[in-house]
C-alpha cells in the first residue's frame, strides 16, 4: 500500500519511495560496441527500484532492447535497502533547546 503523499514541498520523491520499499538499485550493463562488435563498452544504470523482480530495471532494459543499436553482453545488478523498518521509528513529542 503505498504512503500518501505529505502536503509538504520540502519531502524528497526519492525518501518517500524508500518508504514504499523501493532500494537503491545499480546496474552495470557491458553492451557490443555496434560498429565494432568484438569492443564492449560500460554503461552505470542507477535509480530506486524495487527489490527482487526490479521493475523500473527491467523496463529500461526491454527499450535498450528495442531502441538501441548495442546488443547487450552483461548485466550486474547491485541493490541495497537504504531506510529499514526497525530503523524508522514515529516520535510522539519534540524536545527544544536554546
Amino acid at each position: 500500500m503505498p504512503l500518501r503523499q505529505p502536503k509538504s514541498r520540502y519531502t524528497d520523491p526519492d525518501f518517500i519511495r524508500q518508504l514504499e520499499g523501493y532500494s537503491l538499485t545499480t546496474a552495470e550493463i557491458l553492451y557490443r560496441m555496434p560498429d565494432h562488435p568484438s569492443l564492449l563498452q560500460t554503461f552505470v544504470w542507477q535509480d530506486y527500484d524495487l527489490h527482487p523482480r526490479f521493475p523500473r530495471l527491467l523496463k529500461f532494459l526491454r527499450y535498450w532492447s528495442e531502441h538501441l543499436d548495442g546488443p547487450l553482453y552483461r548485466i550486474r545488478v547491485a541493490h541495497r535497502r537504504l531506510i529499514h523498518p526497525t530503523e524508522l521509528r514515529l516520535v510522539d513529542g519534540e524536545f527544544l533547546l536554546n
